[in-house]
């Protein structure tokens, strides 16, 4: 496949108001791709509308819109107005989420995300490709719904996925699968269970940082927020980090938290964050690439000796 190099909007230190002149500059750069997040700050589609006007020909990615905080029929709506806006160059990118996410934040319903992630799937392919739908899926049922203008180039979809199911999934009925918070080694696994010929995106977090320890100190934070979460305490269980990670595990469950950052080994870090100097940090992607990675999409983290700005133009490509 072609090589990718992508980068997450908008920029962690910034809103997206304040991002444009950075994300202008990124195709100059080297950069292919832009993808955009949702949790609980900005939505996944609108940095992506803008950034279709800001940065032009860049690939345009959600990485990811979870299935379950809008109906079917609005995902659908929501894809095939950025799928209209920039033809061929959107790509939907949707997944289970967390019980977090879904649950306690948008008062949604997290039941049977496997099944919900597909059915999505599948009602989305046909609704995008113009079609009406009336179906009844395993998780819903839909009476009737056609859009009222489909693109005339259906977006790609692809799926987030941490575990086999999910990731056969994803090559035999999406075109791609993300995933997330795993290291160089890990992406030979992952690949072996989604084949050749199936694009595999993931989301590097990159600090560019000498300051080994402040780096240390900073990621332990970010790594217990995710890695205590079920679906990736699960995806590192089958990674093979289940004993290693399993104090940390302990003292989150105990409410102690300073105990569950102490519990995380340097290793972890190391193998789970990208940082260094630059062009340490542009070698360890490259590993990324070289083990079966065909879009990194990095995030820099800001807090080091280098702000933001400089980390997005120093990480850029080389060739």
């Amino acid at each position: 496949m072609t090589q990718n190099w992508g980068m997450t909007i908008p920029f962690y230190d910034r809103s997206l108001s304040k991002s444009q002149d950075l994300i202008a500059e990124l195709p100059g750069l080297g950069y292919t791709d832009v993808w955009s997040a949702e949790v609980n700050g900005v939505d996944g589609f609108v940095p992506l509308a803008m950034a279709g006007q800001w940065a032009p020909d860049v690939r345009l990615g959600s990485a990811i819109v979870p299935v379950s905080t809008r109906g079917p029929g609005l995902l659908a709506m929501s894809a095939a107005t950025l799928a209209d806006l920039m033809p061929g160059r959107f790509v939907l990118g949707i997944g289970a989420s967390s019980p977090a996410i879904v649950e306690r934040w948008n008062a949604g319903t997290f039941g049977k995300p496997y099944a919900r992630t597909r059915d999505t799937l599948r009602f989305l392919k046909q609704a995008l490709a113009g079609e009406k739908v009336t179906h009844a899926y395993e998780t819903f049922e839909i009476k009737g719904f056609k859009l009222e203008r489909a693109p005339k180039t259906p977006p790609k979809i692809v799926l987030a996925a941490l575990r086999p199911r999910m990731l056969r999934l994803a090559a035999e009925e999406a075109d791609g699968a993300i995933t997330n918070w795993l290291s160089p080694d890990d992406v030979r696994r992952v690949r072996a269970e989604i084949g050749q010929g199936t694009e595999l995106i993931a989301r590097l977090f990159v600090c560019v940082d000498e300051d080994v320890e402040r780096v240390r100190e900073k990621a332990r934070w970010m790594l217990a927020a995710y890695l205590t979460v079920p679906v990736y305490a699960a995806f590192h269980d089958w990674l093979g980090r289940g004993e290693v990670l399993r104090p940390m595990h302990e003292a989150w469950a105990a409410g102690d938290r300073q105990a569950a950052l102490k519990a995380i080994p340097d290793e972890v870090v190391d193998a789970l964050i990208v940082h260094g100097d630059a062009a340490t940090c542009r070698a360890r992607i490259e590993e990324y690439v070289a083990n079966g990675l065909d879009t990194p999409v990095l995030a820099p983290i800001p807090g080091g000796d280098v702000p933001i700005d400089q980390a997005v133009r120093d990480l850029a490509p080389k060739g």
